[in-house]
Formats: structure tokens, sequence, C-alpha cells
């Protein structure tokens, strides 16, 4: 709680849910494109407009499921009812996108993917909401968020590897993404259920003021957060960058490198471990040197694997997992890092404006997120396509390099963008503890005056 070292038992039951919340993002954001546009013969064009419209549809939602869990309180929390009904919806949606009866098209698609994303949101703007406010302290902050990404990585590793497994078992690839979704929710069920029982909340809203949603002076103040502006821009252009080599994995993997469904989950399984492995040392750096320094960093790191790919041959698997070594542990600080930052942006707008609006912040995080893998499949999809490439067939060499192209150049040119606008970001450690200093005598102030 703020003011107060938290347990590492209450870090660890905080962060347990991120592992099925996590579960299902490569079957979603990996294979559930292709599947789609080339199992189900939706088509590339097809299923990334479908897919577009969803996330554009969701981006709606964050901010009233923000404003909502900052403003409402219950008995049970402000944040904890909206987590509920979230896991209720993403759990439905997902059974429903890897189990699609015959003859599905595009509506299919977009409607179940709807309303897995607002499950989604509902659950992950009140949850990440929730984990900035167990600590006012700048370091502590970091500690939590890199608990609840390294195990959000976890699920992501353990959902990575079902592939694999089943189709080095001889099943399929479909097989293993089902079972990860299966996993997701009994899971879930079960980390949610500890969550609300166990990890305490900040004070409720009759304690904090949050401001109206609809405030135009609260909407200005958050726009002049340069900080927060900033740092929303970057976390935009990251997320695209990160967005389009996800999405173009298993096609890259099939067509560029010419390997199959079983070296691809082993691909993907060592980018994850090699996220896992590197948060601790993103941590320890962030500590030293500020979390800006290092997350940019960590993004030179990635630019420096990816910009080789398109010269890699076919056949190099060797060099290709170098690649996905390199980027899986440069993921370990953008998963880390940046959500800590975001923290203590927040702090800066409570000085200003006495409002405490965590939600809303993390709802417009998850906007910027939203559009950013919206636009990676909304964008590659059809581009591959106006290059002349197509699933199921052989392809030109102008075609493969189109491909490797936008699976790696982009990213690389997008990363280069948003290291310009976080290396000399403003609040580090220093400001950040004036800034929670100036609060602390706000609050005592109050209290003696009441």
């Amino acid at each position: 709680m703020p003011g107060q070292r938290l347990s590492a038992g209450t870090i660890g039951l905080y962060a347990a849910p991120a592992f099925a919340l996590a579960m299902p993002t490569i079957p979603v954001y990996v294979f559930l494109p292709t599947i789609y546009a080339e199992d189900l013969g939706l088509g590339l064009a097809a299923t990334g407009i479908a897919l577009l419209a969803a996330r554009l549809f969701d981006v709606v939602t964050d901010p009233l499921v923000g404003y909502a869990s900052d403003r409402y309180a219950t008995r049970w929390g402000r944040r904890k009812p909206w987590i509920v009904v979230g896991a209720v919806l993403a759990a439905a949606g997902l059974w429903a996108l890897f189990q699609p009866p015959d003859g599905i098209g595009a509506g299919y698609l977009a409607a179940w993917a709807v309303i897995l994303y607002l499950g989604w949101t509902l659950v992950a703007v009140p949850y990440t909401a929730w984990g900035a406010e167990l600590s006012d302290d700048y370091h502590q902050r970091a500690r939590i968020t890199g608990a609840r990404e390294a195990t959000m990585i976890v699920g992501v590793v353990v959902a990575g590897a079902l592939p694999a497994v089943s189709a080095a078992a001889g099943g399929s690839e479909r097989d293993g993404l089902t079972l990860a979704a299966g996993m997701a929710v009994a899971v879930g069920a079960v980390a949610v259920a500890l969550l609300l029982w166990r990890v305490p909340e900040a004070p409720t809203v009759s304690q904090r003021r949050p401001a109206p949603l609809f405030d135009r002076a609260a909407w200005r103040a958050v726009i002049a957060n340069g900080p927060f502006v900033r740092l929303l821009s970057a976390w935009f252009v990251n997320g695209l960058a990160n967005g389009l080599p996800a999405v173009l994995f298993p096609l890259y993997v099939q067509y560029g490198l010419g390997v199959g469904p079983e070296i691809r989950g082993g691909l993907i399984l060592a980018y994850f471990v090699a996220g896992v492995a590197a948060i601790p040392l993103w941590l320890r750096l962030s500590r030293q040197y500020g979390k800006n320094r290092v997350w940019c960093w960590a993004m030179v790191l990635a630019c420096a694997a990816f910009v080789w790919v398109p010269l890699i041959p076919e056949g190099a698997v060797a060099l290709f997992l170098v690649v996905c070594l390199v980027t899986g542990a440069a993921l370990g600080a953008d998963l880390a890092l940046p959500p800590a930052m975001q923290a203590d942006v927040i702090d800066l707008d409570v000085l200003r404006t006495g409002h405490h609006r965590a939600g809303l912040f993390f709802a417009m995080w998850s906007m910027a997120t939203k559009p950013a893998l919206a636009c990676a499949v909304g964008i590659a999809f059809p581009a591959l396509e106006a290059f002349g490439f197509e699933t199921g067939g052989s392809n030109a060499p102008a075609a493969i390099l189109a491909l490797a192209v936008i699976y790696a150049v982009v990213p690389t040119v997008l990363k280069t963008g948003a290291i310009v606008l976080v290396w000399n970001h403003p609040i580090t450690a220093g400001r950040q503890r004036a800034i929670r200093r100036r609060l602390d005598r706000r609050a005592t102030t109050h209290q003696g005056i009441h």
C-alpha cells in the first residue's frame, strides 16, 4: 500500500493473474490472424480489416472503463468488480474464437474479437491501475511492474510452448492453442479469486477525488502533462514496432525462413524465455541509470538485431535464433519499465490537479496499445497482398523481401523514433521523489486541517 513496503507475498498474489491474462497473447496476436486468414480461408485483407475494426471499437471502451473504475466505489472496492465481469467475457470470447463453427465469416471473427477485447479491457485497465496505486516508491513500483510483467511472460512462454509440444506429439498447432485457451480460463479463475481475496486496494473514491470524465479542464490537464504525452507517444510507436513482427512471425518463419511448425514453436519459446531471463537485469540497471535510459538501451539492442533479418538466408535457423534471443531480451525491458514510468507521471498529475485517476491514465495507456496492435495487423496484411504475397503457395523473391522488410526493417525505424522520445524523459528518480515529498506534505497538511 502507499507509504508501506509491500511483502513479496503480496506482490506475488497481485502478479499471479498476469499469467492467465498473458496466456492468450501468442494465440490471439501471433496465430489467430494466420488461422483465420489461411486455415479458415478468410484471406489476409478480410482478416486484417475485421481485427482492425474490433480493436478500434475496443479503444472507445478504454476511457469509460478507466473512469468507471476510478469513480464508482462498491462494498468490494473500485477495481475488483470490473475485473470479475471482464474475466467472464474474456473467457467466453477466447473460447469462441478458437472453437469456430463451420462456415464462419469475417463478421464472426469481428464480433467475438470485440467481446474478447472488451473483457480484456475490463480486466487490464483496473488491474494495472491497481498496481500503480500499491506503492508510492519509484523503485518499488519497478518491482511491482517487473513482477507482473515477468509473470505475464511466463504465461506467454507456457502458451508458446503448447503448440510446439502439440506438433511434436503428432497433433496440430491449433490443438495446442485450444489447450492454451482452456488453461488460461482455468488458471485465471483461481488467480483472480486469490487476488480479490488477499490483495488490498488503495483508499476508495470517498477518500480520493476523481475528475469527471467529460470535464474539459481535466482533459486539458492530461494533455498538458508533457511527460505523460511524451511517454504515451513513445509507447504507441514502440507498440507498433513490436506488433508488426508479432503478427507476421508465423508467415516469416514459414515463407521467409522456410521452416515448419515444430521449429516455429521453439523459436517463439526461445524469444519469451529470453524476455523472462532479462527482466531482473533491466530492473537492476534501471536503479542505477534510470528507467528511461535503460529502456532506450533495450530498444537499441532490438534494432541492432532486427536490422539484419532481410539478409538471413532461407533455412538459417541458428542465425534467426540469435535474433529471437536478442530481441526477446529487449522485450523484457519493454514490458517492465514503461508501466513503472507511467505510474510516475500519474504522480505529477495528482500534484498539479489534486485528482486521483490512475484508471483513466491507464485506460489512455491501453488506448495507445490497442491502435498500435490493430494498425499492425490492419496495415501489414493488406500491404503484403499489395506486394503480391500469397499464403498457401510459392511467392516471388520480391514478395518475400517485402515480408522481411515489413517484419524487421520497419520496426527498426519505428523503434528509433521511440528512442528519441524517451531518451531525455524528465521524470527521473530524483524528480519523482521530490513530487512524492510535496504530495506527502500536502496530505499531512490536509489531515491536520481536518
